[in-house]
């Protein structure tokens, strides 16, 4: 009977085995693919050097509280505005009214930002009314909290006077002030502060505290005017004031270009809130700072004009600088008033290009720069296109950057990837801010775009919406598949940049965004690590690949040649992103190679995908959705691969070094290579 039974029993094994394998080859087949790649040398187009880059805004505290070191909040305590007496947030006061009294006053050393804070301390070390233990002061939280970090230094710089000798305690403490993380004592007679006098020290970190505060307390009776208080970390880029972890994060993209300062924030709410590059140059403590009505936050301006130009030569970026037109959301200036926006344009052109003796070169050469930047492409406004007064401001641009720079490449805010534009441009943008669904059919949206005219800037893209939430997986993989379209038709789109750039979590104005970050933590969100996948392809060589499969509408490729200059080897990477449920059994063919040109050693392949369609990284796990490099199996002229569903793979293969002839146009003559 046991017997019996364990021969029936395989019996229906065998048969279920059948079943499920008849069953599995009728799937696969039905999502059985083959790219067909023609990776002959003659076959490939070149793709611009300048494909992928980044788009810089001030949205989401990017900058003031982001990128820009700077732990200080309002440390010209001019956000309060011009009239005073003025709020001071996020500044607070240490000590109650019975022993000290703070205001603002018109009384600063600066012409551009007169405000100054007023400190009349009314408790002393004796007498009647004896200061608390710690003292009466100000203290400030900087953005959410400051990172001060055992072992590291602080550059801290204010201005003081007084009407008497001063005894002020500067310190970090934790954000409650207890605990003392770092201090240093300043003291001066009457005489040495009796007019307005820089303060500067060093205060190294003897214990970490990611939430901490700047304090500066006296004990000491009398008055005493403070201005413009700054905290600087002392290992920033190059000292060049940028946060060196969200600096790696732009560094390891391999930007070809940094587009800046925005986006709306270049236009304002209002054009009086619009920035204007000539008041975000000069010495930090001149500078008047402005309030972005658009996004609602006041920035000092730290991170200005110049700071944008060094942080594209810092990533080896081409810089592209967005101006103003004379247009802001709410109100514009009549073609015929706009020539002064015209002249603050060529200033701020001369500003980065002009030689160290003109005008504005001079200013330049005086922050440290004495060589010009090497700017070489402007937009002229942003999303103004439908603006009553876009096109008539624009050519007065146009006409005068091109008589005076005829090199530069001007970009306008008209779309012309359906219609030609009505002005001439060398570049046009385009903004695609959609759903996860209609991002990825865009593949094909310059498919039939005309190859004659300016050249498309995809400066502005994103899944938004419900799809996206905060960064989930489903949103970067329509973007992907959305970008692997643009590359294919790189003949005629010559830039992408995703936006927004950076979300400080305490002040998501947006979402999503592609890098995300407090105070001492951050990570990038799905769509950031997408765009590491074309970190190549700008320079590269776009093969002709030819996709046959009955998935047409979730499934899309691209093939491309390109060399890594580490170690000089030259690779062949198909990316392939699967929009679909199921996976995907593809056979890839490879035209044009010889025998044994692909190599296993060295051979790889990067897959992007997750368990749902809905996951993100965060903080507590900033690694969930995150590319996973493994080694090919096997390589050839012939390879079959899977690819995993809802994921996006890229796979680079290892071409062998060889000689090759190249025969000339003329047929008789040939040159080894």
């Amino acid at each position: 009977m046991g017997s019996h039974s364990a021969v029936l029993l395989q019996v229906f094994i065998v048969l279920c085995l059948v079943v499920f394998q008849r069953s599995a080859v009728k799937v696969d087949a039905d999502l059985n693919t083959t790219l067909t790649v023609d990776a002959s040398d003659s076959s490939g187009s070149p793709i611009p050097d300048t494909l992928l880059g980044i788009f810089f805004e001030e949205i989401n505290h990017a900058g003031a509280g982001g990128l820009w070191a700077e732990l200080v909040s309002n440390r010209g305590f001019e956000a309060g505005g011009p009239n005073t007496p003025s709020n001071i947030d996020p500044w607070a006061i240490i000590g109650n009214v019975s022993y000290i009294n703070v205001e603002t006053d018109r009384t600063s050393l600066f012409d551009r930002n007169k405000i100054a804070l007023r400190l009349e301390v009314l408790c002393d070390t004796t007498g009647d009314n004896i200061c608390p233990t710690g003292g009466v002061g100000v203290y400030n939280p900087g953005f959410w909290g400051m990172n001060i970090e055992q072992g590291k230094k602080y550059k801290v710089v204010f201005y003081v006077r007084s009407t008497g000798s001063i005894n002020l305690l500067v310190s970090f403490t934790g954000s409650n002030g207890l605990g003392n993380l770092a201090s240093a004592e300043i003291t001066g007679s009457a005489s040495d502060v009796s007019n307005w006098t820089k303060v500067e020290t060093i205060l190294e970190a003897k214990a970490t505290d990611h939430n901490a505060r700047l304090q500066l307390t006296t004990t000491t009776k009398g008055v005493i005017w403070l201005d413009q208080v700054s905290a600087m970390p002392q290992d920033t880029y190059k000292g060049h004031g940028f946060r060196s972890d969200l600096f790696g994060m732009l560094a390891n993209m391999k930007p070809r270009f940094i587009r800046f300062p925005g986006g709306c924030f270049v236009e304002g709410e209002w054009l009086r809130n619009a920035f204007r590059w000539k008041e975000s140059v000069g010495p930090w403590e001149e500078r008047p700072g402005h309030f972005g009505d658009v996004w609602m936050y006041w920035t000092d301006d730290g991170l200005g004009y110049f700071e944008f130009l060094q942080l594209a030569e810092d990533l080896g970026a081409a810089p592209i600088w967005v101006f103003n037109n004379g247009i802001s959301h709410q109100d514009q200036v009549d073609t015929t008033a706009v020539l002064p926006f015209v002249q603050e344009a060529l200033d701020g052109i001369e500003f980065a290009r002009g030689d160290a003796t003109s005008k504005w070169g001079s200013l330049r050469a005086s922050m440290g720069h004495p060589e010009p930047f090497d700017l070489k492409y402007v937009a002229v406004g942003n999303e103004d296109c439908n603006k009553k007064n876009y096109r008539g401001n624009y050519l007065k641009f146009y006409s005068a950057i091109r008589s005076a720079y005829p090199d530069i490449q001007i970009i306008s805010n008209c779309d012309a990837s359906s219609q030609p534009l009505n002005h001439p441009a060398d570049l046009y943008d385009y903004h695609l801010y959609t759903n996860a669904k209609d991002m990825f059919s865009r593949a094909t949206a310059f498919d039939r775009t005309s190859r004659s005219g300016p050249k498309a800037f995809v400066s502005e893209y994103a899944v938004t919406g419900s799809d996206a939430g905060t960064g989930s997986l489903k949103a970067a993989l329509a973007e992907a598949g959305f970008l692997i379209g643009l590359e294919r038709n790189s003949d005629v789109v010559h830039m992408i940049s995703y936006a927004p750039l950076f979300v400080n979590t305490n002040d998501r104005r947006w979402n999503p965004d592609a890098i995300v970050f407090n105070s001492y933590q951050f990570y990038g969100t799905p769509s950031y690590w997408v765009q590491l996948f074309f970190s190549e392809s700008s320079g590269a060589t776009l093969l002709k690949a030819s996709l046959q499969s009955t998935l047409s509408n979730s499934l899309v490729a691209s093939a491309i040649t390109w060399k890594n200059p580490v170690d000089g080897n030259n690779y062949i990477r198909i990316k392939v992103v699967n929009f679909n449920v199921n996976a995907v059994d593809l056979h890839i063919s490879f035209n044009g190679l010889d025998p044994n040109t692909v190599q296993l050693s060295g051979s790889t392949k990067t897959v992007l995908t997750s368990s749902s369609l809905t996951d993100e990284n965060s903080f507590s796990q900033p690694k969930k959705v995150v590319p996973i490099q493994s080694l090919l199996q096997s390589v050839g002229r012939e390879v079959n691969v899977v690819v995993p569903p809802y994921s996006f793979t890229s796979f680079d293969f290892l071409k062998q070094s060889t000689n090759l002839e190249i025969i000339r146009t003329d047929s008789s003559s040939r040159a080894s290579i």
